[in-house]
């Protein structure tokens, strides 16, 4: 199934849903505040599965399975449009939220909320904008310095670990790459640690 195929699918899936909806089968239209809670849905849930499955799951079976370089070629692809569709994401749940929560007449709990939105929303861009393509070339020059050592196609980091004991350029550059993948990963986490906290918030909004 094609990717047009796949989207037309989930649309005519989002289509029943509003057809069977309760405001439909009562003889009453959806007012433009069901549709916001709509989007703020879909793009909360959309962000907060990306960055389970991302940062928890398929990160660590491509690592544990793949060649190094590749898994990081693989990466260097990802990453951006991941950044990018988690971030427009955290665009319209805040844009959604903050128009359905006026700050004015908001409340307290509601104006936190909306911190956490806009810190997962920064938190995003931040890597997209800085993290990733700082990551990305540093990995690059890396390669390249492996790859004149004759490793990369190993699964894991031991080659890499070894022949850094007596390569102070390959040991510098692995200690420049592990400083900015662990800040783009630790952007990552308050990302999704502030995604889970909206999550609380909304569960218990949710009458099942």
């Amino acid at each position: 199934m094609g990717w047009l195929s796949r989207f037309i699918t989930a649309v005519a899936f989002l289509a029943v849903g509003v057809i069977f909806s309760p405001e439909t089968l009562g003889s009453k239209s959806p007012t433009l505040s069901t549709y916001l809670k709509l989007a703020h849905l879909l793009s909360f849930s959309t962000a907060f599965g990306a960055a389970l499955w991302v940062t928890f799951i398929g990160g660590i079976i491509m690592f544990k399975n793949l060649p190094r370089h590749q898994f990081g070629n693989l990466q260097s692809k990802m990453f951006p449009a991941y950044f990018s569709m988690v971030g427009v994401c955290c665009a319209v749940s805040v844009a959604s939220f903050g128009y359905l929560h006026p700050w004015k007449t908001s409340s307290t709990t509601e104006r936190y909320q909306l911190g956490f939105l806009l810190s997962s929303f920064a938190f995003n861009l931040t890597n997209l904008f800085v993290f990733t393509p700082m990551t990305i070339e540093m990995m690059k020059q890396r390669h390249k310095v492996e790859r004149e050592n004759s490793i990369g196609e190993e699964v894991g980091w031991s080659k890499n670990v070894e022949v850094a004991k007596s390569n102070p350029k390959l040991k510098a550059m692995n200690k420049k790459f592990g400083m900015i993948h662990g800040l783009s990963s630790l952007a990552n986490i308050m990302s999704f640690g502030s995604l889970a906290v909206h999550s609380w918030y909304l569960a218990g909004k949710i009458d099942l």
